[in-house]
């Protein structure tokens, strides 16, 4: 019989549905029916393409045994991290602080007051390596609770309070200058692995902030290394099996420094800042590879993330049947030998060595996750086409991994932002539709008439967590991107919508500070706050990034102070962690740019030599540069008020800093002028 989750949205939660786990969602009511039986709540957290989480679903939530223990003696609370980041965040800051380490499942038991007081991730169903079996833990916990009530009531306030008191040395609300920029940059430099790309060792992440702020940084300075670095690392993931050589698009991570054998799940966040970033790459060099990747993971986020209501799901899963019943993890992906021959017959030798597939393989059991190795070979292009269309064909016969078909609003916000240019620096209007429409669904379900913004919707049903700073943050940026590509200043409005709730409801009035939930959003036993870029963009510095645009396009002073604010943060962790930092990093680069603000004004948007003025305008390489596009007098941006056509002739304004260019009807010199 189905439990609680049942009628939940998060095809994560919908997984555990029918598991014979008494499971709660979060809410105020499991903790009120843990206070009335007087026991602990057990919180389990994770997500739905997590590999480990599956393993211990089916170890242990699976099982009658361990269930019916669960459910004697706790009550049982299952979260989607992607759907409540803020419970997540609350509860793995203490894991991490408990443990030194941490990661999903994320497994931590509270007191009826919501306060951790054991903390965990995967847990076997029998000893093992050192580690306690679940029912272990369970046990005791549970006799713990009964017996050292006290004890327990005690850590449990005790680690509450040191979590509450907690600080963020936010450094100030001065923004980095030259100098932090210029450390940043050295920190990378050490830490950059010159032989295979990247930076640290295995796992190895993709970098997409870093090297944003590379490209940034090269077009302010000048500085070839910070392009050599942004260049080579993305030659060595396009290469690498972290990059799907048939069917496009970046995995999770890679398990090695080579970036060979990558965490098979596949990301929609990943491929937003991914696709944007090579798109930003060709812009800067004009690299076949980066273009090409560009486009393919473009075209993968619209075949295969794109839902029916125009918005793009989550994640695939890692793990898929491997045609046996088995679900494994790369089942999908990975080839032998004899599965080269089986499909390409004599062109098996070729598919071998372009691809990387060896005898004794790359993975497990004989696979090998297809690479593109550094070779001498020549290999004819035509053959390697036809290759590549039967190996993706063969795929296509195998059973696909799961798919999340949960919108995530931020994710969302992202992959506007990158089809939107993509499709614009490619003249591939269809990728530029893709980004109308996830924004136009975004403004249907996900804005109520406040334009209050909820996280996640699915099948075009709105899900009851409100939207976080990053989801207002990374909308907006998507909406702004949209913007200047499409010439339609509703964008910019809504834009204005969602950061106005920035300065209102997530930001604190004495210090600039940032934090992750509004002020009126529920109250957990701390408010989070995390400034450092993970995954993706933190809220802080996406925040920080897109008041900085919007303020260019509008000339809106508080949201450029506020922006300014936000950047503190940078100054004081960039040159100590520029990793973690990246996107703020980049942003910083914009304010010192400037940013320039961009008007092309011609006798109508589809006029061809506005078109090609509008397209130079975009493809400048100036730091966080904002276009506004459309007719004389048009009121859509304020940047286009009073700016006549030259001479009759389609024509574009460059202005920084409250100084501007002479008007320009010449796109070579629209060309120098927008780089750096």
């Amino acid at each position: 019989m189905p439990n609680r989750l049942a009628h939940e949205t998060s095809p994560y939660l919908l997984q555990h549905a029918d598991n014979p786990v008494d499971w709660w969602p979060w809410s105020q009511q499991a903790f009120e029916e843990a206070r009335r039986r007087d026991i602990p709540v057990h919180l389990s957290v994770g997500y739905s393409s997590c590999h480990w989480c599956h393993v211990l679903a089916k170890e242990s939530f699976e099982d009658e045994a361990t269930a019916a223990y669960l459910n004697e003696h706790y009550v049982n609370i299952k979260v989607d991290r992607e759907e409540r980041p803020d419970v997540d965040a609350v509860y793995m800051e203490a894991v991490q602080a408990a443990t030194g380490q941490g990661g999903w499942p994320m497994t931590v038991f509270l007191t009826p007051e919501a306060e951790p007081f054991y903390f965990g991730t995967y847990f076997p169903p029998a000893p093992r390596h050192g580690m306690p079996s679940f029912r272990q833990v369970l046990e005791g916990v549970s006799h713990a609770w009964r017996d050292r009530r006290d004890e327990v009531t005690d850590v449990a306030g005790k680690i509450a309070r040191d979590l509450a008191a907690r600080e963020i040395g936010f450094g100030g609300t001065e923004a980095p200058g030259e100098q932090e920029q210029a450390q940043a940059l050295l920190g990378l430099t050490r830490e950059y692995d010159a032989q295979r790309g990247g930076f640290g060792g295995a796992p190895k992440f993709p970098p997409s902030m870093v090297i944003e702020f590379l490209l940034r940084h090269h077009a302010r300075t000048g500085a070839e290394g910070a392009l050599q670095m942004a260049q080579d690392t993305c030659e060595r993931m396009a290469r690498g099996g972290i990059y799907d050589q048939l069917g496009g698009g970046f995995a999770r991570y890679s398990v090695d420094r080579d970036w060979v054998v990558p965490h098979f799940e596949k990301m929609l966040y990943d491929n937003a800042l991914l696709c944007r970033v090579y798109a930003h790459l060709w812009r800067a060099t004009g690299s076949g590879l980066a273009r090409r990747v560009a486009l393919e993971t473009a075209d993968f986020m619209v075949a295969e993330l794109r839902t029916e209501q125009g918005g793009f799901a989550s994640a695939l899963d890692a793990d898929s049947d491997d045609g046996t019943g088995r679900h494994v993890e790369g089942a999908y992906y990975v080839w032998t030998p004899a599965q080269l021959r089986e499909v390409l017959g004599d062109d098996a030798d070729l598919a071998a060595q372009y691809f990387g597939v060896t005898e004794e393989g790359t993975f497990e059991e004989g696979a090998s996750v297809l690479q593109l190795p550094q070779s001498d070979a020549v290999f004819d292009a035509e053959k390697v086409e036809s290759v590549k269309r039967r190996l993706r064909a063969a795929r296509a016969e195998r059973p696909a991994p799961g798919r999340d078909d949960k919108i995530v609003a931020a994710w969302n916000g992202l992959a506007i932002a990158a089809l939107a240019e993509t499709g614009a620096y490619f003249d591939r209007p269809d990728l530029v539709e893709a980004a109308v429409a996830a924004a136009d669904l975004l403004v249907r379900v996900h804005l109520d008439d406040h334009a209050r913004l909820a996280r996640t919707s699915k099948d075009g049903r709105v899900g009851a967590n409100a939207g976080v700073l990053e989801d207002y943050a990374d909308v907006a940026e998507g909406f702004l991107a949209l913007a200047s590509v499409t010439g339609e200043g509703v964008w910019l409005e809504f834009a204005g919508l969602l950061l106005d709730h920035v300065l209102v409801r997530f930001t604190d009035e004495k210090s600039g500070a940032l934090f992750d939930t509004a002020a009126d959003a529920e109250q957990l036993i701390r408010r989070p706050q995390d400034p450092t870029d993970n995954a993706t963009p933190s809220g802080w510095t996406a925040a920080a990034g897109a008041l900085l645009s919007y303020a260019a396009q509008t000339g809106a002073e508080p949201h450029r102070t506020a922006a300014e604010r936000a950047l503190g943060v940078v100054k004081a962790l960039g040159p100590r962690v520029p990793r973690f930092i990246g996107w703020g990093l980049a942003v910083a680069e914009a304010r010192l740019d400037g940013p320039r603000e961009v008007a092309v004004v011609g006798p109508a948007l589809d006029d061809e030599a506005t078109k090609s003025l509008h397209r130079t305008a975009l493809l400048g390489t100036a730091p966080g540069a904002v276009v506004a596009y459309g007719v004389p007098g048009s009121d859509e941006f304020p940047l286009l008020a009073d700016r006549p056509l030259a001479g009759g002739e389609p024509t574009a304004y460059v202005c920084r800093n409250f100084t501007c260019d002479a008007p320009t009807t010449d796109p070579e010199r629209l060309r120098a002028a927008l780089h750096a």
